[in-house]
């Protein structure tokens, strides 16, 4: 059975820095320069296509820093910085598990899912979803 590995990255959108005022974002100037690229792997891959297809696939483990130091392996982003995230579905091979057939994937974007990376919320009401749905949120509520 063929397996199948997971892997989500995010990258720039484009080459400015952002602003949020009066209610709405505008370029600010320069982007920063990029931070390391790194990838998060989804923990059930490698994974036959049937094991895929029979739920919901959840990123919930993914996590975001704009800390350049991180030794954590999570994914580093410039604050005030426009992102896109990718999914590459990866065929793995047969003889190694977590080798990848490099020949043999799809990349998927979603524009919906673009954003802009914070270090504090802009918005009221996404403070307020934070606080509803992270539960290691708990000091935003104070």
């Amino acid at each position: 059975k063929t397996k199948y590995i997971f892997v989500m990255d995010i990258v720039a959108v484009d080459s400015h820095r952002y602003k949020f005022n009066e209610s709405k974002w505008s370029v600010a100037g320069k982007a920063e320069p990029a931070m390391p690229g790194r990838v998060f792997v989804h923990p059930d891959s490698p994974a036959t296509g049937t094991h895929w297809m029979k739920q919901v696939v959840c990123f919930q483990k993914l996590k975001l820093t704009n800390n350049y130091m991180d030794t954590f392996g999570h994914i580093m982003l410039n604050s005030m910085h426009k992102y896109q995230p990718r999914l590459h579905i990866v065929q793995a091979s047969e003889n190694n598990k977590f080798e990848l057939k490099k020949t043999c994937f799809r990349t998927f974007i979603f524009p919906e899912t673009e954003f802009m990376a914070v270090t504090s919320y802009q918005n009221h009401q996404i403070t307020q979803l934070k606080i509803e749905h992270n539960p290691f949120a708990k000091g935003f509520g104070a």
